[in-house]
């Protein structure tokens, strides 16, 4: 046991030494500086306002950093995340395979599985690394911004529209980080498998986009309603659920049951693809 968390580690460490491994950090942080500088804009600090008052609450108690951060996950989170995430998950076998340090490592005493596992782990790390960075600078950056309060929930594509005081939205956006962390999983794990068949990491990265991306698309198409179940993403965005007033822990437990049958799937192909892979040419 000692051996494998030293290896991991060591994986770690040529994971997050790598510079590309903090674009998505610098990338989010800019990402949410921006959304909040264009919520200041008369017009669009207006409209949101305005769906607040209409509500028939006061928009000064919920026009705070805990909504801000809700928006910014919501508006930000799935395209910047499945970008960054495939980048790094695409980059973590092809790379070294490209750069000819997997051969080296094959020559030393530890089998393809416990290889494989490392790898697949730090990607792990690094996803629930990202999510939580995310989710907590852009609440921190909220509270700055616009100081504590209620907070108020809009998501138009899941039908959901919500208020909450202070504390329980604060509990509320904690465990909607835990479980956005579960739902995001999905995307390394596509951009793992890609990257275990024998294409260059940015054919890896580019291929989980383009699966993501197609699915969020033909979701999102109105006449596709009834297949909606079929789509990975629908089950992905069952996280947003956590802010409805009776969280449907039946409804979210079945995605995520999904979600984790998937993720399975993808992991065994991506082992049986590597044991059988040659390194040699």
């Amino acid at each position: 046991m000692s051996g494998f968390l030293e290896q991991f580690c060591g994986e770690l460490v040529k994971l997050f030494a790598r510079k590309r491994t903090y674009m998505g950090f610098g990338a989010f942080l800019g990402v949410e500086l921006l959304i909040l500088l264009l919520l200041n804009l008369p017009k669009v600090r207006g409209g949101l306002v305005r769906v607040i008052e209409e509500s028939g609450y006061p928009a000064g108690e919920y026009l705070s950093g805990l909504t801000l951060g809700f928006f910014v996950l919501l508006w930000s989170v799935f395209l910047l995340g499945a970008l960054y995430l495939a980048l790094v998950a695409g980059d973590v076998v092809g790379k070294e395979v490209e750069d000819g340090t997997l051969r080296m490592m094959l020559c030393r005493p530890v089998s393809r599985g416990r290889i494989l596992t490392l790898k697949a782990c730090a990607v792990a790390v690094y996803s629930f690394s990202l999510t939580g960075f995310v989710g907590t600078t852009a609440l921190l950056v909220g509270l700055l911004h616009s100081g504590a309060g209620g907070l108020f929930v809009f998501a138009p594509m899941e039908r959901i529209f919500a208020l909450h005081a202070f504390e329980p939205g604060l509990v509320r956006y904690a465990l909607a980080i835990v479980l956005l962390s579960f739902s995001l999983l999905t995307i390394p794990s596509v951009g793992f498998l890609l990257s275990c068949l024998d294409m260059k990491p940015a054919a890896a990265t580019i291929g989980t986009l383009s699966i993501f991306f197609l699915d969020s698309i033909l979701k999102n198409i109105p006449f596709f309603e009834s297949l909606k179940p079929w789509f990975i993403t629908s089950h992905m965005a069952t996280w947003v659920h956590v802010f409805e007033y009776r969280i449907p822990w039946e409804k979210m437990l079945e995605d995520y049951a999904w979600l984790f049958a998937i993720n399975a799937t993808l992991l065994v192909i991506a082992r049986a693809v590597f044991q059988q892979r040659d390194f040699k040419s």
